[in-house]
């Protein structure tokens, strides 16, 4: 389970441009479930990501996964616990070693085990097939081929593989198709929703995507100028159109949002 308790951050503090991000957002996810965030660009949509990923410290607040503390946590002692994706299907991954050899440090990433080992055996071998099988790509059978041989759909699904491969409590998207095409975004998106329903992760993405966020997960929390605006889950969000959720944002917020800043595909 994911708490998130008044969390508030605010950058350039005391500068003539300071601008709070987060302005005390309470939400809890319980363990397991698939929240879909979004908002206009600038709700403090990444900025929540990066508070549960470590990489910010916030102003006030705690973060508490499955009852622990995590807030004084750096973001490489999360790492045990939380997985991340980015929007860039480059970061996180070796574009010139192996598929293998990229599995086997992300499978080395979140272990508790320290000294010296060989990282590629064949225990990983076997689990890397296995898993990478699971994406209907071919992947399993390219093992030894570099990772700068595929295609940016391929090096995402790999990196959602390698961030699933060890055990992680949190999985963390951070608009994680937004840079591929049509095509290679459904298959991404497809292979997510399979993976995180088949090892129950509680995840958090993070969509510029309307059709996206209604199709995918089971829970909606709308940001809006560092506030939740919305938390739709259960019927309603189930019989809820992309037009319906956009007007229903619009009703919540008295300022006018331009469609620019909601994607309505």
């Amino acid at each position: 389970m994911i708490e998130l308790q008044d969390i508030a951050i605010t950058f350039n503090k005391g500068s003539a441009l300071e601008m709070p991000a987060l302005r005390g957002i309470d939400l809890a996810i319980p363990k397991g479930e698939f929240v879909t965030l979004i908002g206009s660009n600038g709700a403090g949509k990444s900025t929540l990501l990066n508070i549960l990923a470590g990489e910010l410290p916030p102003d006030r607040g705690r973060v508490v996964v499955d009852a622990l503390d995590i807030t004084p946590w750096p973001a490489f002692r999360r790492a045990v616990l939380i997985a991340r994706l980015f929007q860039d299907p480059r970061t996180g991954i070796c574009e010139q070693m192996s598929i293998l050899e990229n599995i086997a440090i992300a499978a080395g990433r979140r272990s508790a085990k320290r000294g010296f080992a060989f990282a590629v055996n064949d225990t990983i071998r076997r689990r890397a097939a296995e898993r990478l099988a699971m994406l209907g790509l071919g992947l399993d059978k390219r093992l030894d081929d570099r990772v700068a041989l595929l295609s940016g759909g391929q090096r995402q699904a790999l990196s959602l593989i390698m961030a699933t491969f060890a055990p992680a409590k949190v999985l963390l998207l951070d608009e994680h198709t937004a840079a591929l095409d049509p095509g290679a975004a459904e298959l991404v998106m497809k292979l997510t929703d399979e993976i995180v329903r088949r090892f129950a992760i509680t995840t958090v993405m993070v969509t510029h995507s309307m059709r996206q966020a209604l199709e995918y997960g089971s829970r909606i929390v709308m940001l809006h100028q560092g506030r939740i605006m919305l938390d739709i889950s259960g019927p309603q969000r189930s019989a809820m159109t992309v037009e319906e959720l956009v007007a229903l944002f619009r009703r919540q917020e008295r300022d006018e949002i331009s469609d620019d800043l909601l994607l309505l595909d």
